[in-house]
């Protein structure tokens, strides 16, 4: 009876640590940690832009500038961009919205934009017309289309 005692308070002992109710990252606390938004077609229209209701004209409905990410499942490159993405959505997650467009899943927000492979990242400024770049993008060139084309900072020299 002492071991099945002793084994169960070791295994909630253990079930405690996992889920962090003892465990403290200090470099997260305190901090906000925002993730790339995974949008359906219903808020891609609302959030974005609704190209049905104007498919030949631009009009972004975001209060801030935004990336969106046109991704599947199954794609590795779309696998190695994720992380990338997480990071940028925690660092700038004040600054940009970092959306997420599953192509399967939304066959229609893809066809409307052209998407013909993945990742595709449109990048979505205030008041500009938006730029599509493709592959899996290095977190330095990332950074310095958010700095400079979307949030308008001067080059880093």
């Amino acid at each position: 009876m002492k071991f099945i005692r002793k084994t169960s308070i070791v295994f909630a002992l253990f079930v405690f640590v996992a889920t962090g109710a003892f465990a403290k990252n200090p470099e997260t606390k305190g901090k906000k940690t925002a993730t790339p938004i995974e949008l359906s077609t219903s808020e891609f229209l609302k959030k974005v832009h609704n190209f049905v209701k104007s498919p030949n004209e631009w009009s972004y409905l975001g209060d801030k500038p935004a990336i969106i990410d046109f991704h599947a499942t199954w794609c590795g490159p779309c696998k190695l961009l994720a992380p990338t993405l997480e990071t940028l959505a925690a660092e700038y997650g004040e600054d940009i919205y970092i959306y997420k467009v599953d192509v399967d899943r939304e066959p229609d927000v893809a066809r409307a934009f052209g998407i013909q492979s993945v990742p595709s990242l449109l990048f979505i400024p205030q008041g500009a017309s938006p730029q599509m770049g493709q592959g899996n993008i290095p977190m330095a060139s990332l950074k310095k289309v958010i700095d400079e084309f979307l949030l308008g900072k001067e080059p880093k020299k």
